[in-house]
């Protein structure tokens, strides 16, 4: 859900997800008690549906951190970087 969010929020502001010329890099933030130890994958979804989308232009570096809370209690707080073509 985060990354389908995402992805309308880049549509919203570039006026079409064509203008993405690449995925730089997903932080993903997850609220998780001490003792869980699989950030990597709560975010690989996330991943997964860029490179689905935008095929190797998705591809990107990552990061995963567990926190002890976030805004709002969420589960998870994702931040992307894409380099996007200039508008004429």
């Amino acid at each position: 859900m985060a990354g389908l969010n995402l992805l309308a929020v880049v549509k919203h502001e570039l006026g079409s997800l064509d203008r993405v010329e690449r995925v730089v890099r997903i932080l993903g933030l997850v609220n998780a008690a001490s003792d869980f130890e699989q950030h990597a994958e709560v975010i690989d979804g996330c991943s997964e549906l860029m490179i689905a989308v935008f095929g190797d232009r998705g591809r990107h570096a990552r990061s995963a951190v567990g926190v002890s809370s976030l805004p709002g209690n969420m589960t998870v707080e994702i931040e992307m970087t894409v380099e996007a073509t200039p508008t004429d």
